[in-house]
């Protein structure tokens, strides 16, 4: 086996980090890297990607369900309405993580995230101008070529881009794995069985 790849119980060749974990496995299986046009889920994505920032992926993972219910299913146009007394309440649930900064940040991004879709008529719209040409990609995504995609020139863009619209929690390496998670790049190795499935 590649280094890179672990073969699971169910005798499918995966990328090595989702482990055993069930929910992780499902996620790489039928979310990560697939090509996301719905507004909803692309602002979804990018905020909890801001609420991942110095955490794991399988501890927001784990508390999606709880934020689709504490941020309105990431509707902007309603998590724009949000006021101090929704951050308050925020601050008080459990099942999210409770992180002023972040939670404040989701509702400055749904304000801009509509002042986006005035502007390109929709997120994906946007978003999906920031696919990296073919020349920024490796020629062949081992678990080596892998482990140095953390930025990217595409990914540093879109930051800058969105900083300069008043985007907050999106940093280049934020903006890099939300691209990942979008399919706006294809990074299951080579030999993972979800490599090239749309």
């Amino acid at each position: 086996m590649k280094k890179g790849l672990i073969k699971s119980a169910d005798g499918k060749v995966r990328c090595w980090w989702p482990a055993e974990h069930e929910d992780y496995l499902k996620y790489h299986d039928t979310e990560w890297g697939r090509p996301v046009h719905d507004d909803i889920r692309l602002f979804e994505k990018i905020c909890l990607e801001g609420f991942q920032s110095g955490l794991s992926w399988l501890t927001i993972l784990r508390k999606r369900e709880n934020f689709r219910k504490a941020f309105k299913n990431f509707d902007f146009n309603k998590v724009a309405r949000f006021n101090e007394k929704h951050v308050e309440k925020l601050l008080q649930d459990a099942g999210i993580i409770r992180h002023r900064g972040k939670i404040e940040a989701s509702i400055n991004n749904a304000k801009r995230a509509k002042e986006m879709v005035k502007e390109f008529g929709s997120l994906s719209e946007y978003f999906w101008k920031f696919k990296p040409p073919a020349s920024e990609r490796p020629k062949v995504l081992d678990y080596e070529a892998a482990m140095k995609l953390n930025k990217t020139p595409s990914s540093i863009s879109l930051s800058k881009d969105l900083k300069k619209r008043g985007w907050k929690f999106v940093g280049p390496t934020t903006a890099y794995a939300f691209m990942q998670a979008m399919g706006l790049v294809d990074d299951h190795l080579e030999g993972c069985f979800c490599k090239g499935k749309k």
